[in-house]
């Protein structure tokens, strides 16, 4: 059994999927959605809560250079992204239990929890830093546990609120973590310059708990928007082509989503930049991907969520096989940054406009959760890979001078994935409706 709501929004004509009649059946339809007034304020407390779950993964980078560089500088680079991947797979990996967690607890009470085991596992990580086994139990397992619990939460929500404005505040939610990576890959570059590396752990972890149990106390689920029971998996939606075409690219293009912010810290000591540019390559990504998840979301709205993945996936792809791969100095490697990072803010913010726009409130959050749920094997494995692959070309552990050449193999894998995941976007496209040109 899983979890749904009774309270299902209006679509328009062209939001419509006439693939299976369970998307046209009149229950996904109604007026009770407000589109803005309360919602707001869910919207303030997710963004709050995003900057702190995802701006800790896309900072990781930073750590990850800074042990590689110090108390683990026998740890291979691939062994190391593990502890990463740990987390934000978890945080995938069980999402069909997302949405069940707040049928039984309420979705403030699964904040709170899922905010508490997020802080605690950073400040344990903390005692952990020449422990890779403890890393992986603290600040991989249990900060991946926590971020589970609220990953759900920011995805579901927005669709209780908000019908034709879904994709703006899809887009101000998935901005908290975009602002949040940008902000903690700088602070934990002066953090461990001034204090070392285990009191930087604890800092951020206290820093969340302050800030972020506040926020998850403001989490409320809309009056009228009734949980009840239903399948625990629908299966039925696979018989979508395009839904099942959206499931596939979306599984494949994280394998390729986390390549740049692991590795670019790394990458850019690797061709003789300082360790203070490569933290600030990692912030500016992720400001970039701060302005993709923002303008990602009014233009799902405009021009249609299904055409919007088509493009990030395309720019995504793009910007790994032909700039990444020739930046051999600071200025390609900024552009390449500043690209990469909007199309990777994007793909959080399109994702769950999609889902939402297919099926509406009343299946969405049981698609979503199937859909991040599938995301597993990408989140796991993606970083990792690049990591056995730049090992395999003769990488060096401590992240000495180079050259991109070592880096190649990794970076045509993480492009080429995207590319192919674009591919089978524009299936799901041709699939609604071959007029390209039509909002969809």
């Amino acid at each position: 059994m899983f979890v749904v709501f009774d309270s299902p929004r209006r679509l328009s004509d062209d939001e419509r999927l006439h693939t299976t009649a369970e998307n046209a059946d009149s229950s996904n339809v109604t007026t009770a959605i407000p589109d803005g007034g309360p919602g707001w304020t869910i919207v303030a407390a997710c963004s709050v809560i995003t900057f702190w779950f995802n701006g800790w993964s896309g900072a990781w980078g930073v750590l990850q250079t800074a042990l590689l560089s110090s108390s683990l500088s026998t740890t291979t680079p691939a062994t190391m992204s593990f502890v990463g991947t740990l987390s934000i797979g978890i945080c995938v990996a069980f999402g069909l239990f997302n949405v069940r967690a707040m049928l039984f607890f309420g979705a403030r009470n699964t904040a709170l929890f899922g905010m508490l085991l997020l802080g605690v596992g950073l400040i344990t990580a903390g005692f952990t830093t020449a422990n890779l086994g403890g890393l992986f139990g603290t600040a991989g397992a249990l900060t991946g546990v926590g971020s589970c619990f609220l990953y759900g939460i920011c995805n579901i929500l927005p669709t209780q609120y908000f019908s034709s404005k879904l994709g703006l505040a899809n887009g101000l939610v998935k901005a908290g973590g975009g602002l949040g990576g940008t902000v903690l890959s700088l602070s934990l570059d002066a953090l461990i310059r001034h204090v070392g590396i285990a009191w930087s752990f604890r800092i951020i972890g206290i820093l969340t708990l302050a800030t972020g149990l506040p926020a998850a106390w403001l989490i409320k689920e809309r009056e009228g928007a009734k949980l009840r029971k239903s399948e625990f998996v629908e299966w039925s939606m696979f018989r979508s082509v395009p839904f099942t075409a959206v499931f596939i690219a979306a599984s494949l293009a994280t394998f390729a989503l986390f390549v740049p912010p692991f590795f670019l810290p790394l990458f850019a000591k690797s061709i003789g930049l300082s360790s203070s540019t490569g933290a600030g390559l990692v912030a500016g990504f992720a400001l970039c991907t701060t302005t993709g998840r923002l303008i990602a979301g009014p233009l799902c709205d405009k021009i249609g969520p299904v055409n919007m993945f088509l493009i990030t996936m395309l720019l995504n792809a793009v910007s790994m096989l032909a700039i990444w791969p020739v930046s051999s100095t600071l200025a390609p490697l900024i552009i390449f940054a500043m690209l990469n990072g909007v199309a990777n803010g994007a793909f959080f913010t399109t994702m769950p406009t999609v889902v939402g726009t297919m099926f509406g409130p009343g299946r969405a959050a049981v698609a979503m959760s199937m859909a991040i749920t599938g995301w597993t094997g990408g989140y796991v494995m993606g970083a990792p890979i690049a990591g056995y692959l730049l090992q395999a070309a003769g990488g060096k552990v401590d992240g000495g001078v180079q050259g991109v050449e070592v880096y190649r193999p990794a970076i045509f894998y993480a492009g080429g994935v995207a590319l192919v995941s674009s591919f089978i976007v524009l299936i799901a496209r041709v699939a609604m409706d071959r007029k390209i040109v039509k909002r969809m």
